[in-house]
């Protein structure tokens, strides 16, 4: 029986070719194309910097576990081995729970929640159900890819509900942005879970590593989104304000936001 460490112990494995351009990477455009998520940790806290500075905790976590998810995920397609599949779901698991945890509009709290406390009642939701859904990672691995992306219609639905409360032309682009990385992104994902033997036969099975950098992508435009309601919400005696790096004129950007005072609803 092959150990949990062992190379091509996953009960996945992805369209692309093992072994193919070197003897110790199994997928190595799946495992290279995490280089994005390296990249996004660091940009996210530099340029959103005036919101770390009175924002340090959230900012910090999410960034640092955003990289996590590029490590356990290079792992796992380096590896191919259980014990990297589990590391590679369950980072993301805990990075949606974090951002939920830190970031849920408290409007959208349950009704039942009580009066008082309700953050504290929130944050011991959040974390209990994460830990059920780590515990039910380990019985079946392979599923929980599935439900980790359903999450998103979650976060559209949301974004949407927001949407609907700011007049601002620029959030509303940046949320289109956003949702259009998302689709290529998704649809990457499935073309290359579903239709692996269609790019097989072209000779191209390279999906999932455009999942890995289109998602990247995604949340580049999420999280300074994320960022902007959040000051709406909780930072009352500021403005918050979309920029883009390293100005609008160039013809490839990255959002991310400023502060202004005084506040003015958005």
């Amino acid at each position: 029986m092959p150990s949990i460490f062992s190379y091509q112990s996953a009960e996945v494995d992805w369209c692309e070719g093992n072994f193919e351009r070197s003897a110790v990477i199994a997928e190595y455009y799946n495992t290279i194309s995490n280089v994005s998520f390296f990249v996004l940790s660091p940009a996210l806290l530099y340029l959103n910097r005036q919101y770390r500075q009175h924002r340090a905790l959230p900012m910090y976590i999410v960034s640092g576990l955003l990289f996590c998810v590029g490590i356990f995920s290079t792992y796992f397609h380096m590896t191919l081995s259980y014990v990297g599949q589990l590391l590679d779901e369950l980072s993301i698991l805990w990075t949606l729970a974090v951002a939920y945890s830190f970031w849920y509009p408290r409007i959208y709290f349950p009704r039942w929640f009580p009066l008082s406390g309700n953050e504290k009642q929130f944050f011991w939701l959040s974390g209990v159900t994460t830990v059920v859904s780590t515990l039910m990672s380990f019985i079946k691995p392979a599923f929980n890819a599935y439900v980790l992306n359903c999450i998103a219609f979650h976060l559209l639905y949301l974004t949407w509900r927001e949407l609907k409360k700011c007049n601002d032309k620029r959030v509303h682009r940046m949320a289109a942005v956003m949702v259009l990385w998302w689709v290529l992104a998704i649809s990457s994902w499935i073309s290359d879970r579903w239709l692996c033997g269609l790019w097989q036969a072209i000779n191209f099975p390279y999906f999932h590593s455009f999942w890995h950098v289109l998602i990247a992508m995604s949340l580049l435009y999420c999280c300074p989104l994320v960022i902007y309601f959040d000051v709406n919400y909780e930072m009352p005696s500021f403005k918050p304000k979309l920029e883009y790096w390293p100005s609008d004129s160039w013809p490839v950007v990255v959002p991310y936001v400023a502060l202004e005072e005084p506040h003015k609803q958005c």
